[in-house]
């Protein structure tokens, strides 16, 4: 069991984030934000994948004020991310966004981050410190050489000073760096210092499979350790893609169970079946299941059950035949072309499953 490290604990809309709360999984929109109908489109799709944060890009005022046309859409909360115009924050915030991700010590003049501030308050709207290996503050990466885990935590600790001193501490933080080393110490060494709620990931981890390597090792580690509140996977692919592996990587640590989870064996010279593509066309028929699923795709009938004893249900093959079993024992056997209709049968029927 995974003993997490004690946060405190923020509101994002109605999503708690810190303290106790189950790990919410976020993403980003890949639309022009401008583009209403595209981008609240996409957010109802990620919805259906289990996104329960969504960020937004806000490069200008027009892409501001599309945010309220958007959240009428939508039932997510979104969070605005916006760099240096604490002008697009304010109206941000006045068309209902639930969260900013923008750096108090990058939008100029204390009067402007003082407006942010108030407003942010007054709305409940909490702040995310996103700190970035490749926009350091230029003071702070000459004192360091180089972007260094305590470069990172130097710069969120600065970005921190300003919001407390000034009675805001709606806070969460980011550290990311698009390595896994850097980004584990940055995360690592920032824990010893703050009890702020974090949002992890690996920043531009990369396409797939390697993005997903990335993710996988860098919030893996992190997540074992009890450090994070929050995930976002960062892939060049779908936001749908990035919504799945971040789930994928809480199942596989026991701290969020959502959907189908495949169990299947790599194959082998005793292996007279299709696993690979038995194994996908399962993965894919069952995606809409939210509730928590395991299935076990198996290409050996004598040690398939066994092996899989613990799953919901599975399929384990021979030759021309196979088995449908659930909880370890058999339930039926049938022929081998029928195997995959046999078990979305029995899932139906025993799960109401649709």
């Amino acid at each position: 069991m995974i003993k997490r490290r004690k946060t405190r604990k923020i509101f994002v809309g109605p999503v708690p984030v810190g303290g106790d709360a189950p790990i919410p999984v976020q993403s980003m929109t890949k639309t022009d934000t401008r583009d209403i109908k595209a981008t609240a489109r996409q957010i109802r799709g990620l919805e259906r994948a289990g996104c329960e944060i969504i960020r937004l890009a806000v490069p200008d005022i027009e892409a501001a004020r599309a945010i309220g046309s958007i959240k009428r859409q939508v039932s997510i909360p979104m969070i605005a991310d916006i760099h240096f115009d604490w002008r697009l924050a304010l109206e941000s915030i006045s068309q209902g966004v639930s969260g900013l991700r923008i750096n108090p010590g990058n939008i100029g003049a204390k009067w402007k981050v003082k407006e942010v501030v108030k407003a942010a308050g007054e709305s409940g709207v909490p702040i995310r410190i996103g700190v970035n290996s490749g926009s350091l503050e230029k003071d702070i990466l000459k004192k360091h050489g180089r972007p260094t885990p305590e470069a990172l935590v130097e710069s969120a600790a600065r970005h921190i000073e300003i919001l407390e001193e000034m009675g805001f501490r709606l806070i969460k933080v980011s550290l990311k760096g698009s390595g896994v080393p850097l980004t584990v110490d940055a995360y690592r060494a920032f824990s010893k210092r703050f009890d702020y709620p974090l949002h992890i990931g690996i920043t531009e981890a990369g396409p797939l499979p390697v993005g997903v390597v990335k993710s996988a090792a860098g919030l893996g580690i992190l997540l074992n350790e009890g450090i994070g509140d929050t995930i976002r996977v960062s892939l060049t692919a779908p936001s749908r893609v990035e919504v799945e592996v971040a789930y994928e990587i809480l199942k596989s640590l026991d701290l969020r169970q959502r959907g189908v989870n495949i169990i299947s064996c790599p194959t082998c010279g005793r292996c007279n079946l299709d696993i690979i593509r038995i194994a996908k066309r399962i993965h894919k028929n069952l995606q809409g299941a939210s509730s928590p699923l395991t299935v076990a795709v198996m290409g050996c009938v004598v040690n398939g059950p066994g092996e899989a004893r613990e799953a919901d249900f599975g399929i384990a093959g021979g030759k021309g035949e196979g088995i449908v079993f659930k909880k370890g024992k058999v339930i039926k056997r049938v022929k081998e072309e029928e195997l995959i209709d046999a078990l979305m049968e029995a899932v139906e029927e025993d799960s109401g499953w649709r």
